[in-house]
């Protein structure tokens, strides 16, 4: 139970024996399926297939074998299905990427080829209707397929944006109680994306699990939106938040105390010079429902909460401590103004960072394993002062990272906590 027990020392803003070690716990501090493989040939254990766990990203499993040689003490609760609508859990089958890994997917995950030898995958793994993503012969994750109708203004409907935002069935939480339970007995703490509570999370807006997605589902018209229908997204937000609410307060009765915190939102208000909106926007427009969806939570629940946001959000910082957030991912301490230092001193004692451990853009994948250790140090040295700090990179292990930077990461974690 020490995991658990330091996670909540760090995240109650209390000095921790140690600093607390994630990866792999959600879809935003996970690690891609090839450097999970890496990493279990670099451990010596059991040559087997990888299996995806979030196929958008192509992120890997980290089971307890992975988890215990690198010291995790954060594992997720995950959904039923993944992001493509189809059932995540077994039976799984092999399938080979286009790197040459085998991997493991569920048995629904069907895919095909298009004119140019690009992978397609449909929603729900339906292949009779237009398929949701597509991954390049050259890539090694998914992007969306933005299939939006042309916008009629005059028949523009909230409620189109809201077809994926239901009441949690007797099924989902039947699942979710044995998920939790299953997680809660590892010992470690427990993190669960229970969805739902996506505000405008772009990753999410074109219903990549959706056969007919209606209402505004391009990337580049739901950002205008915001600046030129505010009424229609405040409407989706509300109302989303009202459903949230419930489905939070029926799951609340199954899971307890089994998870230690939960992920309410991806989406991302920062660029890496700068913020998607202004303060006073973001004031307006998300505030406000977030700090709904975070106040129920804290009145009826033992939870933290977890906004992800990449990005230049120093300024937004304090917007998200209004909004009610506990938590804050990635900590993209490369990005213009997120001094690891200043944010520390400026938000320290009332956000957990979780994430900022190392850079992934240039440190970690090009950097030599020297300065991968040093830069942990230091970051582990500055954010872990006085709790409030869960390690991880900003954001994902990508897939091409130095198996020898990936272990001078870990070894560096080893090394800063005694071990």
């Amino acid at each position: 139970m020490d995991s658990r027990q330091q996670f909540l020392k760090t995240v109650n803003h209390r000095q921790s024996d140690r600093v607390v070690i994630d990866m792999g716990s959600t879809g935003v501090t996970g690690i891609h399926v090839l450097a999970v493989e890496k990493l279990r040939n670099y451990f010596g254990l059991e040559k087997r297939p990888v299996r995806v766990t979030e196929p958008y990203q192509m992120l890997g499993e980290v089971d307890p074998e992975l988890q215990q040689a690198i010291g995790i003490d954060v594992v997720g609760a995950w959904g039923k299905n993944n992001m493509f609508g189809i059932y995540n859990q077994a039976p799984f089958k092999p399938f080979k990427t286009f790197w040459g890994q085998e991997v493991l997917v569920p048995e629904n995950f069907n895919t095909t080829l298009d004119a140019k030898g690009d992978l397609l995958v449909y929603p729900e793994g339906d292949t009779t209707v237009p398929a949701s993503a597509k991954m390049p012969q050259s890539g090694y994750f998914f992007d969306a397929i933005i299939r939006q109708p042309p916008i009629d203004e005059e028949k523009l409907d909230p409620a189109d944006n809201l077809e994926e935002f239901g009441l949690v069935s007797a099924d989902d939480l039947d699942f979710w109680a044995t998920a939790t339970r299953n997680a809660r007995a590892t010992g470690k703490a427990v993190i669960a994306s229970l969805g739902g509570t996506a505000l405008g999370d772009i990753a999410l807006v074109p219903g990549l699990q959706l056969k007919h997605p209606k209402g505004i589902r391009d990337v580049a018209e739901w950002y205008m939106s915001t600046v030129i229908r505010p009424d229609y997204i405040q409407t989706v937000f509300d109302r989303q938040a009202d459903i949230a609410i419930e489905n939070f307060r029926r799951l609340y009765e199954v899971i307890g105390d089994n998870i230690d915190a939960v992920f309410i939102c991806g989406t991302d208000f920062g660029t890496q010079e700068s913020t998607f909106c202004s303060p006073e926007q973001f004031d307006e427009l998300w505030l406000p429902y977030y700090r709904r969806i975070n106040d129920w939570v804290h009145l009826h629940t033992p939870w933290k909460t977890f906004k992800h946001s990449c990005g230049a959000v120093e300024t937004f910082m304090g917007r998200f401590i209004a909004a009610g957030f506990d938590i804050i991912n990635p900590v993209q301490i490369n990005a213009r103004g997120m001094d690891p230092a200043l944010l520390k001193k400026r938000y320290g004692k009332e956000l957990v960072f979780w994430g900022g451990g190392v850079d992934t853009q240039k440190t970690l994948p090009y950097a030599s394993p020297g300065e991968v250790r040093g830069e942990v140090l230091r970051l582990c040295e500055i954010f872990s002062k006085d709790g409030g700090f869960v390690f991880n990179t900003v954001h994902n292990i990508q897939a091409n990272v130095p198996v020898e930077n990936l272990v001078a990461m870990i070894d560096a974690l080893k090394e800063f906590n005694n071990q």
